[in-house]
């Protein structure tokens, strides 16, 4: 099939006869049923998508047709998919009924899908494919043209009720939670935890099954998304304000753009810092109230079993400690506001996105050790132990510490290393890490002999 047959959505126009339009989609709805008013008591199936076959322009597709068509084609493609267009009918849009609760376009008309008329079917045209996968990653909306999460919680209730573009990274995404209304109608709803530079936690809501499925496809902490006519409100539950997802939102996951590519490195360091893991409210637990014991291979499996942070105790031998290693490996220097390592000469902080360039800076040195745990069932590795655990673990300050000779650095090290330790841990399911775990250690302490004896004949009572 050749490319050139295709009509460009710029060039549409209700004149014209059989046209055939290839394009990406871009926003999907879900289906929806009304009652027909020519047939009565039957029920017309609908659901719109909007679909972009150049950088500039984009244009709005209404499917109609009965309960089996309309699903069918529904669940034929979704977000991301390249699609042919066959004979829809092209109408002028009317910004007084449907279509002001559809997605902006820049074309002048809609296009219209029925069963007896059009086609709509997945596109087999490698070159059409090349040219328009790309697409997905170009908002709709300048680049340039949106509020930052700051923006918004600064605003504060001024921005209730409006519709803005938001660029912002993924921090979590919750589980999808199904309800029934009080007239029996079904529905469901996600919430995505995002952040960016300026805030470490912000809520956006999804009610669409489209929205919510695209969202279970993102990977927490290293996706960001620009997202365009994002309705925003004040949530009186929370005291604070929220995004919602809405019939005109159109979500662009990993923006092709300049601001998108900065936060998306500052959201990348900030998660292997594990800065974002410490803003966790898990982290609160105090660790005398932590009471669970769990060998190495358990701790593994339950964070394969529950997507949520958990904390417990495990009894492990410490079987590595670079304290031998240079300083700068041990110690690190870390801006106060974004928690990004500093400069080499400690006078700046590396983030383009730190909210404090502008300001004197300020940063703050502590320990940043990487180390593996190991019992009887299996290794746990590179589990974060950082100021101020460290320093009460090792028994010395960074001040101290780098005073000490090769030697005794080493003499040190070999003071835990294969020591018994009981180690108080939080657990925190990553995509970053080949276990598939991360690990942050909140206390550790060699272990009492006779303590550690109580709990191996408990383990192997419940064996």
């Amino acid at each position: 099939m050749a490319a050139q047959t295709y009509i460009a959505i710029s060039e549409l126009h209700p004149n014209f006869s059989h046209p055939k339009v290839a394009g990406i989609i871009i926003g999907k709805t879900d289906v929806k049923s009304f009652p027909d008013r020519k047939n009565i008591g039957t029920d017309r199936f609908t659901f719109g998508f909007t679909v972009k076959d150049s950088p500039d322009f984009f244009i709005n597709v209404t499917a109609w047709g009965n309960d089996g068509y309309i699903n069918g084609l529904s669940s034929s493609f979704g977000i991301g998919d390249c699609v042919i267009i066959e004979n829809p009918l092209v109408a002028s849009k009317d910004p007084e009924k449907g279509d002001r609760f559809c997605p902006t376009t820049p074309s002048l008309y809609r296009l219209l899908v029925t069963e007896a008329h059009s086609q709509v079917c997945l596109c087999a045209d490698i070159d059409a494919i090349n040219r328009l996968l790309p697409l997905i990653h170009l908002p709709v909306k300048d680049s340039r043209d949106f509020y930052s999460l700051g923006d918004i919680v600064a605003n504060g209730e001024r921005l209730n009720g409006t519709v803005i573009n938001v660029l912002a990274a993924v921090k979590s995404i919750g589980e999808m939670k199904h309800f029934t209304t009080s007239d029996r109608r079904k529905g469901q709803r996600l919430e995505v935890k995002l952040f960016d530079d300026s805030v470490s936690s912000f809520p956006l809501v999804c009610w669409d099954r489209e929205a919510i499925q695209l969202m279970q496809t993102l990977i927490p902490k290293e996706t960001v998304l620009f997202i365009a006519d994002a309705k925003i409100s004040f949530d009186s539950f929370r005291n604070g304000m929220a995004a919602t997802v809405n019939s005109k939102t159109i979500i662009t996951v990993n923006p092709d753009t300049r601001e998108a590519s900065l936060l998306f490195s500052y959201a990348k360091e900030l998660s292997e810092s594990g800065a974002l893991d410490q803003d966790e409210k898990p982290e609160d637990v105090a660790v005398d109230s932590i009471s669970d014991v769990y060998t190495v291979s358990q701790l593994k499996q339950k964070a394969q079993e529950n997507p949520e942070a958990f904390f417990g105790i495990t009894y492990s031998f410490i079987s590595k400690l670079d304290l031998d290693s240079s300083v700068s490996k041990v110690i690190r220097t870390r801006c106060c506001r974004c928690k990004f390592q500093a400069t080499g000469d400690l006078q700046s902080c590396t983030n383009q996105l730190c909210p404090g360039r502008d300001q004197a800076f300020s940063a703050s040195t502590g320990f940043d050790l990487l180390v593996d745990f190991t019992d009887h069932t299996g290794t746990l590795q590179a589990c974060a132990l950082r100021s101020p655990v460290a320093e009460k673990a090792l028994g010395c300050t960074t001040e101290e510490f780098t005073s000490l000779t090769d030697d005794q650095r080493t003499a040190m090290k070999w003071k835990f290393l294969l020591e018994r330790c009981k180690i108080y841990v939080k657990i925190l399911p990553s995509t970053k890490v080949r276990s598939g775990i991360r690990a942050v250690v909140l206390a550790c302490s060699l272990a009492d002999p006779g303590e550690v004896k109580q709990h191996m004949c408990a383990l192997l009572q419940r064996l």
